[in-house]
């Protein structure tokens, strides 16, 4: 890591607050020159000579001139979050005071912070490993419940840890197969290889529970895509509204009056379900704005992890879209406007009966729909991969584990199983930076956060 430590050794300043009009911004200065810096700015105690987690009120002033009245904390290396000196200005929330304050940290020494800069110092200087480092973005972009558990999750070390025992167990078997190439000619062995089979046998168990996971994982970290199908008139909009509780789709008896997809969010049981609603399926129409839009519900629904087969229970044509049928194991059939109906009647499971109109079945309808996604209740105390760099990582870690076993069975020597051990290793350590990391990858990963993070 030196050699990439060694272009980090400049003084940042960014905005650390969301961009705009606001009560308090936080301007946020890292680096070793940063409380310097700050002392040429800062009119008020000496901050060179406070504390580290201090607090100090002053004036900023620029070339004799007042930016502003401020609060400067101070952080001292290494008991910050980058791990190197922090300073930060809150100030008054106007973005023209904002940028007065930036651009007098530049003029002075500092230069612009780039995207995750903050965060990438952070795991450079071992404050927090890379799978923890990409947690802080995936916290930062949650909104939903199930995606700050599990953020925060891994943001603990809960993935980490597992990982770091997972490697750990590796390595003390890598070391004594390793040790017996230096004996080779006396023909001894170190490593019981009858322990190692059940190690490789309890590392695949484990990295299968975790590759397991990744659905569920991608699901929270993404959402559940939900397609909602019928044909003109099935109240596929009327379902959208009752299910988002308020008017967000146009209703009408006018049939195919949904000519495109609508996309809107609800959030059931603190995991986000993306809802779409189509356009009207129907066997023959010569609208070309109709079909073009029915070719989009085709294609949604082909992508969508869970289908809402909406039905007019009041329809003397029951025929079935002959196209969902390949997607049964993904769909919901919905059987809507009971309401009208003469008389109540009972509908074989596992279809769900509801009343989109009368806001009837409903409550019934999402749970149904969480439990098709989730399964059960969300255990965010236990690691899941939410993460398509881990997962690849973890795939490859398996492959690795196989040769290993495949070598065994072969009864191959110590030296060529070394090689399977140090692949398997190399790519879980990958995934916590353990392993020199290309900068490319780095800057992919710290390149999707905010300027201030």
């Amino acid at each position: 890591m030196s050699s990439v430590l060694s272009d980090w050794n400049d003084t940042i300043v960014a905005l650390a607050t969301a961009p705009g009009v606001g009560a308090i911004a936080v301007i946020r200065l890292s680096g070793e020159q940063s409380i310097s810096i700050a002392d040429r700015l800062f009119r008020g105690k000496k901050l060179e000579d406070q504390p580290s987690h201090t607090l100090h009120v002053g004036l900023l002033e620029r070339d004799g001139n007042v930016i502003d009245e401020v609060v400067a904390a101070i952080y001292k290396a290494p008991r910050s979050y980058t791990g190197e000196n922090i300073v930060e200005f809150s100030c008054h929330g106007s973005p023209y005071i904002q940028q007065q304050v930036i651009e007098a940290c530049v003029a002075i020494g500092a230069r612009l912070a780039k995207p995750g800069e903050f965060t990438q110092r952070a795991f450079l200087n071992g404050k927090m490993d890379l799978a923890q480092a990409e947690a802080v973005a995936d916290l930062i972009a949650a909104d939903s419940k199930a995606q700050q558990q599990t953020a925060l999750q891994q943001l603990r070390g809960g993935f980490s840890g597992e990982l770091s025992q997972l490697r750990d167990q590796l390595i003390n078997f890598a070391a004594l197969i390793e040790l017996e190439l230096d004996f080779s000619e006396e023909d001894v062995e170190f490593a019981d290889r009858e322990q190692f089979r059940q190690l490789i046998a309890a590392l695949k168990s484990r990295i299968t529970t975790l590759l397991d996971s990744f659905q569920l994982g991608n699901v929270i970290k993404n959402g559940v895509s939900v397609a909602i199908i019928g044909k003109p008139n099935a109240g596929k909009s009327t379902l959208l509204n009752a299910l988002l509780n308020e008017e967000r789709a146009i209703v009408s008896d006018i049939a195919g009056t949904t000519r495109d997809s609508i996309e809107e969010t609800l959030n059931i049981k603190g995991v986000l379900f993306r809802l779409i609603d189509t356009a009207g399926i129907r066997q023959h129409t010569t609208d070309k704005i109709e079909n073009i839009g029915m070719e989009r519900s085709r294609q949604n629904a082909g992508k969508a992890n869970i289908i809402l087969h909406l039905v007019d229970v009041t329809d003397p044509d029951q025929s079935a879209i002959d196209w969902l049928q390949p997607f049964a194991h993904k769909t919901i059939e919905v059987l809507n406007k009971t309401d009208q109906l003469a008389e109540p009647k009972d509908f074989p499971a596992p279809a769900i009966a509801i009343s989109a109109k009368k806001n009837t079945g409903i409550d019934a309808l999402k749970n149904l729909m969480y439990e098709k996604a989730i399964g059960g209740t969300i255990q965010t105390e236990n690691t899941i991969v939410t993460n398509a760099r881990h997962y690849d990582a973890l795939s490859r870690m398996m492959e690795s584990l196989l040769a290993i076993e495949k070598g065994m069975d072969q009864h191959l020597t110590g030296d060529l199983l070394t090689i399977d051990i140090r692949r398997a290793l190399h790519y879980l350590g990958e995934i916590t930076g353990q392993v020199e990391t290309d900068r490319d990858i780095l800057g992919t990963i710290f390149g999707k956060f905010c300027i201030g993070k």
